[in-house]
């Protein structure tokens, strides 16, 4: 049941970043880019957790949008 479920609600956003693969590229970019900011310059960077959490919100904002685009 959770398994079909998961495909109902994953079939949109799977079918739009099927058709648009530089924006699936560029979503999933952006969200590697921020993990990156917290996982490895916390020393290196005077606010490394704002701008990593601002990049994964970018990216998941993107994910979003495929979820309730037309």
């Amino acid at each position: 049941m959770l398994a079909k479920l998961y495909k109902q609600s994953m079939a949109k956003p799977m079918k739009y970043f099927s058709k648009h693969v530089m924006f699936n590229s560029m979503v999933h970019l952006v969200g590697g880019v921020g993990l990156g900011f917290l996982l490895a310059n916390p020393v290196a960077m005077p606010h490394p957790i704002r701008w990593g959490v601002g990049l994964i919100a970018v990216s998941l904002a993107g994910h979003v949008y495929t979820y309730y685009s037309k």
